[in-house]
């Protein structure tokens, strides 16, 4: 699986997500910085997690506005998968690569703890890792991840089974509309997530859940 992970400063979970690609795949990601003339041909396309520009304005909206992610947007229409995971969700959603926006946790705290998810759909080349109803762990770190859509974008996201994952077990962490923690678009060939699966892959981390995802990914390349 050939795959490239885009940082834009201020970005903190790129080594994070490098490490979990390379363990599973057997193969380095290409890292792109924000200003690299050219995205080369890969399979997936990662945004990962942090800070990007310090979420001056709102978290993501710096980000969106960078000419690469003109690239990525035309990289998605012809059908490659594109992942962004907690601000790479953010940015995803500012850029209209998905639908809704990131708000405030409703505690307006940062939060950083374990969360439960439930799989909401598992025939996507992103879930068939996991069985539909399967519940499993995985981390969150953020401030501004508390999903909102209004009602006819909400109504469209749940009835085209555009909801990847939801926070299960009353562990929603930041008062997410219908517990959503992770959204595909139309094509389901991109998906936004708040929770780090890259953090839980392998018994040092206290767990795998989180493997499914990438392996998933892997198999379908």
């Amino acid at each position: 699986m050939k795959a490239a992970v885009v940082v834009f400063p201020g970005l903190n979970r790129d080594r994070d997500m490098i490490a979990a690609l390379e363990k599973i795949s057997g193969q380095a990601p290409i890292v792109v910085w924000h200003k690299d003339a050219e995205l080369p041909k890969v399979d997936l396309i990662v945004i990962p997690g942090g800070f990007s520009y310090g979420d001056y304005l709102r978290a993501g909206a710096i980000a969106a506005r960078s000419p690469l992610m003109q690239t990525i947007r035309e990289r998605a229409e012809q059908g490659v998968k594109v992942l962004g995971v907690c601000n790479g969700f953010q940015i995803l959603t500012e850029a209209q690569l998905l639908p809704g926006v990131l708000m405030r946790n409703a505690s307006l705290r940062f939060v950083c703890r374990e969360v439960k998810l439930s799989v909401e759909n598992a025939d996507t080349e992103f879930t068939r890792g996991y069985a539909r109803g399967q519940v499993i762990r995985c981390p969150v770190a953020h401030h501004d991840g508390n999903y909102f859509a209004d009602a006819e974008t909400l109504a469209a996201v749940e009835g085209n089974g555009q909801v990847a994952f939801r926070y299960a077990e009353g562990t929603n962490p930041n008062g997410s509309l219908n517990d959503i923690a992770g959204v595909f678009n139309a094509g389901k060939n991109v998906l936004g997530l708040m929770p780090h699966p890259e953090n839980l892959i392998e018994s040092a981390h206290g767990g795998s859940d989180g493997r499914g995802l990438f392996a998933a990914l892997l198999e379908a390349a």
